[in-house]
C-alpha cells in the first residue's frame, strides 16, 4: 500500500512578492532599526556587516537599514552612520554585499533628525526645526527655525544620498517620516506652525515629503524603489490626527512612494504614542497598528507594510489574506533573533524568544550599541 502524504501548504507570508519591480522571497520586512554601531566618522563597520549578515541568512526578505543622515544637520549621535558623502559609497557597497550574498534585498532608510539632532550642538550649530515652539511641553532644549534656502540644501542632500544607496548596490531607499523627526516635524500641525509655502494645508505640510520625493526620483530614474515610513498620528492633544495621517498617506501614494510602512508617534522628552508598546503577551496587545494598515490599504493604491508587535504567523497570514497589508515588518523580534524568520519557515507555531521589554532600546537611548539584554549576556559597551 502507497502512503500519500499531504503536501504541506506554503504560507502567504513566504510567497514572492514585489514593490515596483524589485521582487522579494517573502513578505518578511526588518523594520529599519538604528543601531548604534558605526564608526564616529559614519562609516559601515564589521559589526553591522555581521548584523545584515545574520539577518539576510535569517531569512528576510528585504532589510531596511539603521537610519542613515543625509546631511550633518540631521545626525543625532556619535555612533551614526551617514550616506552625505561619496567617500561613504565603498563601506556601504560591502553592506548591501552582505545582504545579497544570502539572498535578501536591502534597503537604506535615510534619515535628517530635525530639531531631534542635539548632537549637532557638538559642533556649536543648534538643531533645525519647522517652527520654533515656546513653551513646548514635549521637548526642552534649543533650536531653530530652518529657512528657505537650507531647506533646498536639505532636499538636495535626499537626492544624492538615493544616487549613492544606488552607486552602492542597495535595491530601494526609504524616507524617515515618522517618530518625531524631520519630516514628522513639518507634517504636524504641531511643530509646524509656519505660514509660508511649508506650513499650514495639509498639502503644505506634504511639500517636503513631496519634493523630496521628486528629488530622490531625478537622481535614481523612474525604476527605482522610493518608500517612506509614515507616522500616522503624534498620540497627543495639537498633534497630528489619525484622520489627517490617513489623508497623508493618500496624498503620499498619489505623490509616486513605492510602499508606505505605517507607525505612529513622537520622539522628545516625553514619549506620547509612540510604537515601542510593551507587555504584546496576547492576541489583542498583537499588531496595535493593524486598524491602520486596515485602513490605509483600502484606498492608498500601493504596498502598505504593516508594523508594530506582530508576533504570530496566524494574525500576520490573516492581515495578508485579507488584504489588510502586503508586508509585515519586525523590529523587536529580530534584535535578539535574527534567524526568526528561517525558524518560522519551520515551524510555524514557533513563539519568537522576544519578550518586549524594551531594555534593548533603554540601552540604545543610553548609547548602548543594539543588542537584546535579557538574553545576550555579553556586554556591547563602548566603541563598536
Amino acid at each position: 500500500m502507497v502512503i500519500r502524504h499531504k503536501a504541506k501548504r506554503m504560507s502567504i507570508l513566504f510567497e514572492t512578492a514585489q514593490i515596483k519591480n524589485l521582487t522579494l522571497r517573502n513578505r518578511f520586512v526588518r523594520s529599519a532599526t538604528y543601531d548604534g554601531m558605526s564608526d564616529l566618522t559614519g562609516q559601515v563597520t564589521e559589526s553591522q556587516l555581521k548584523l545584515v549578515s545574520d539577518l539576510a541568512e535569517g531569512g528576510v526578505g528585504l532589510i531596511i537599514s539603521g537610519i542613515m543622515y543625509v546631511h550633518p544637520s540631521g545626525q543625532i549621535s556619535s555612533f551614526m552612520n551617514s550616506i552625505a558623502e561619496d567617500e561613504l559609497i565603498p563601506g556601504l557597497r560591502k553592506l548591501s554585499a552582505k545582504a545579497h550574498e544570502h539572498g535578501a534585498k536591502i534597503a537604506v532608510q535615510l534619515y535628517h533628525g530635525g530639531r531631534e539632532a542635539r548632537f549637532v550642538k557638538t559642533r556649536k550649530q543648534l538643531p533645525i526645526a519647522p517652527s520654533v515652539i515656546a513653551d513646548d511641553p514635549y521637548y526642552k532644549g534649543s533650536y531653530r527655525e530652518i529657512t528657505e534656502e537650507e531647506l533646498e540644501e536639505i532636499l538636495d542632500a535626499f537626492g544624492q544620498a538615493a544616487r549613492r544607496a544606488l552607486e552602492a548596490g542597495f535595491d530601494a531607499v526609504q524616507i524617515h517620516g515618522a517618530h518625531g523627526y524631520l519630516f514628522s516635524q513639518f507634517l504636524s500641525p504641531f511643530t509646524n506652525r509656519r505660514s509660508d509655502r511649508w506650513g499650514g494645508s495639509l498639502s503644505n505640510r506634504l511639500r517636503l515629503h513631496r519634493e523630496t520625493f521628486q528629488k530622490i526620483r531625478n537622481m535614481v530614474g523612474a525604476d527605482y524603489p522610493v518608500l517612506i515610513k509614515l507616522g500616522i498620528e503624534d498620540g497627543f492633544a495639537g498633534g497630528l490626527t489619525a484622520a489627517e495621517g490617513m489623508q497623508a498617506s493618500q496624498l503620499l501614494a498619489e505623490t509616486g512612494y513605492n510602499a508606505i510602512e505605517i507607525s505612529s508617534g513622537v520622539r522628545g522628552e516625553k514619549y506620547e504614542g509612540t510604537e515601542y508598546k510593551t507587555k504584546i503577551n496576547k492576541p489583542s496587545r498583537e499588531g496595535y497598528f493593524r486598524p491602520w494598515a486596515r485602513e490605509i490599504k483600502k484606498s492608498a493604491k500601493v504596498p502598505v507594510i504593516a508594523v508594530g508587535g506582530l508576533k504570530t504567523i496566524a494574525m500576520m497570514e490573516d492581515m495578508i489574506q485579507n488584504r489588510e497589508a502586503d508586508f509585515i515588518s519586525l523590529c523587536r523580534p529580530l534584535i535578539t533573533e535574527p534567524g526568526l524568520i528561517r525558524k518560522w519557515e519551520q515551524d510555524p507555531e514557533k513563539k519568537p524568544r522576544c519578550v518586549y521589554c524594551n531594555k534593548c532600546l533603554e540601552e540604545l537611548h543610553h548609547g548602548i550599541p543594539l543588542h537584546c539584554v535579557t538574553f545576550d549576556k555579553k556586554s556591547n559597551r563602548g566603541i563598536p
